[in-house]
């Protein structure tokens, strides 16, 4: 299997709790994101992993990509 083939993991760290934005604090997807993460395509997954760390690193006030 390729890398563009392989599927790509869910970023859950098992600590689902949402703030008043509806991020989850343990992986910074979205609600949305969350509700469709099991029949988004590898593409889609890609680009709602940059969206939460982008999140992340807006939440510690890093810059770094």
């Amino acid at each position: 299997m390729s890398d563009i083939d392989s599927i790509v993991e869910s970023p859950c760290v098992d600590n689902c709790r949402l703030n008043d934005e509806g991020i989850c604090l343990g992986c910074f997807l979205a609600l949305e994101e969350i509700n469709q993460w099991n029949i988004a395509s590898n593409q889609e997954r890609v680009v709602m992993l940059q969206n939460a760390r982008q999140r992340q690193q807006a939440k510690s006030g890093c810059s770094k990509r």
